[in-house]
C-alpha cells in the first residue's frame, strides 16, 4: 500500500540540549509522550540537520529546507516572509522587515523587547497606519500585526534597498540603535532613512496610546516603541505544487510560516484560538489538519509553544508543553492513507535560549515504511533509527519516494 496525503508536523524548537533542571534530561526525553512514542515505534527514525551540521538554523531558513527549497538559492531575508504571513502581498523587489512591540522607559532604554508579550496589537497597528507618513521621503509603507508581539513592516517606492541594519541590540538595558546602509549604495541609505523615520514617528504615536496607558496603569510593559530586523528584497519561488505535483496548506500561528508557505504557494488555513504560545488551542488546530488533508495532499502544520519555552530558558514548561503536545495529537493516530512526517525546524536549548545547530530529532509513518527498532521519540532515541543522519533538504525527496511521487535518476 501506498499513502496519498502528507502531514508534515513541524514541533517548532522542541528539541534541547540536557537540563540541569529535569536532571540532566532533555525537556522531550523528560515529558510523557504516549503519542509521539508510538508514532516512533510505528515508523522510521533518525535525526536532522536543518540546513547542515553545526550551521544553527532560523526558523526562515529551516522551514525552506524542510520544505525543498534550499535556503542557499532562495533566502533572501526573514523580513518579506514575515510581511507575507501578516497578509501584505509581497510582490518581487519589495522590501520587508520583522518587527516586535517593545517597551523603553522614560530615560530610552529598553526594558523588554517583546513588551511583555503582548498580544491583540491591531489597534496600536492601525494608529500606526493612519499616523505615519512616510510621503516627504517619496514612500509608501504597509503595517500589519502578526501573532503576539510580532508585527510585520514593508517599504514600498523606488530606490530602495534591502542592506541596511536593525535598532535591535538584541538585549535589554540598553538604547535602540540607529538603523544604517550597511553599503555605499544609495538605495540603501535611502531606505536606513526610511526606517528611522518610521520609527520615530511610531515611537510617538505608541506612546499615547490608550492601548499603551491601560497598560501602564495596570503595571503592565507599554508596547511604545518597535524594533525592525530582518530586512529583505521579495524574490520569487517555484510554486510548491508545480515542483512536487501535491496541492498544500499551511497551517501556523506564526505569521513567519504561514508566509512561507503563502510564498510557495500554499493555501493558509487560519484557526481561531490558536496563538504561536503555549496557550495555543491545539485541539482546534489539529482538527483543522485532519480536515484539511480532506481536501489537499498535504498539509504543513507547525506548533511553536516549545520554542517560546525554550528562548526563555523554562525547561520545566517546555516539558510540560511538550506533554499537552502529546496529547493533542492523538487524533492522527487514526489517519488513513497519510504518511505522517514529524520533526524539529532546529534545537532551541534552554541553557543558552536561542537557536543552536544540535541535529533534530525526525520520524515518519505510514504506508510502505520500513518501520526500525527505535520507540521512543527523542534526540538520543531517534539518532539511532534507519534514517540514520539526514539534512532537512533530504526529507522532501524521501517523502515524494515514499508516495511514488519521485522521478527516476537516470535510465
Amino acid at each position: 500500500m501506498i499513502a496519498h496525503k502528507v502531514l508534515f508536523l513541524v514541533l517548532d524548537g522542541i528539541s534541547d540540549r540536557p537540563c540541569e533542571a529535569l536532571n540532566g534530561l532533555t525537556p522531550l526525553s523528560a515529558a510523557r509522550t504516549p503519542v509521539l512514542d508510538r508514532v516512533a515505534a510505528e515508523g522510521v527514525c533518525g535525526i536532522m540537520d536543518s540546513v547542515a551540521p553545526g550551521i544553527r538554523p532560523g526558523s526562515d531558513t529551516s522551514h525552506l529546507a524542510l520544505l525543498g527549497y534550499p535556503p542557499q538559492e532562495y533566502y533572501t531575508g526573514r523580513g518579506p516572509l514575515e510581511a507575507e504571513g501578516t497578509g501584505i502581498h509581497m510582490t518581487a523587489g519589495m522590501i520587508g522587515f520583522r518587527c516586535n512591540f517593545a517597551t523603553v522607559d522614560k530615560n530610552g532604554l529598553i526594558t523588554d523587547r517583546r513588551a511583555g508579550r503582548i498580544s491583540e496589537t491591531e489597534a496600536l497597528a492601525e494608529a500606526i497606519r493612519n499616523g505615519v507618513d512616510l510621503s516627504p521621503l517619496g514612500l509608501g509603507f504597509r503595517f500589519e500585526s502578526g501573532a503576539g508581539h510580532r508585527a510585520a513592516l514593508a517599504l514600498t517606492g523606488d530606490g530602495l534597498g534591502d542592506k541596511v541594519s536593525s535598532n535591535d541590540p538584541k538585549k535589554e538595558g540598553v538604547r535602540p540603535l540607529t538603523v544604517r546602509a550597511c553599503t555605499d549604495d544609495p538605495a540603501d541609505a535611502k531606505t536606513a532613512a526610511a526606517c528611522n523615520e518610521f520609527i520615530r514617528q511610531s515611537a510617538d504615536i505608541l506612546s499615547n496610546h490608550p492601548q499603551n496607558v491601560r497598560r501602564t496603569e495596570q503595571g503592565l510593559p507599554p508596547a511604545n516603541l518597535l524594533l525592525i530586523r530582518g530586512a529583505g528584497k521579495m524574490g520569487s519561488f517555484p510554486p510548491f505544487q508545480e515542483r512536487y505535483g501535491l496541492s498544500g496548506s499551511v497551517i501556523s500561528a506564526a505569521t513567519l510560516i504561514s508566509g512561507i508557505g503563502k510564498v510557495v504557494g500554499l493555501e493558509h488555513v487560519p484557526v481561531p484560538g490558536t496563538t504561536g504560545s503555549v496557550d495555543s488551542d491545539l485541539d482546534a488546530k489539529v482538527k483543522a489538519a485532519v480536515r484539511e488533508l480532506d481536501r489537499k495532499d498535504f498539509v504543513l502544520m507547525n506548533i511553536k509553544g516549545a520554542d517560546e519555552a525554550g528562548h526563555d530558558g523554562k525547561a520545566v514548561q517546555k516539558r510540560d508543553f511538550i506533554e499537552v503536545i502529546d496529547a493533542a495529537l492523538e487524533p492522527l493516530l487514526a489517519l488513513q492513507d497519510t504518511l505522517i512526517v514529524v520533526c524539529a525546524d532546529h534545537s532551541t536549548p534552554c541553557s543558552i535560549k536561542d537557536h543552536s545547530a544540535d541535529p533534530v530529532p525526525v520520524v515518519i509513518r505510514g504506508p510502505g515504511v520500513r518501520v526500525d527498532r527505535t520507540v521512543r521519540f527523542d534526540e538520543v532515541s531517534c539518532a539511532e533509527g534507519g534514517l540514520n543522519r539526514i539534512r532537512g533538504c533530504d526529507l522532501m525527496p524521501i517523502v515524494l519516494d515514499l508516495i511514488n511521487k519521485s522521478h527516476k535518476y537516470g535510465a
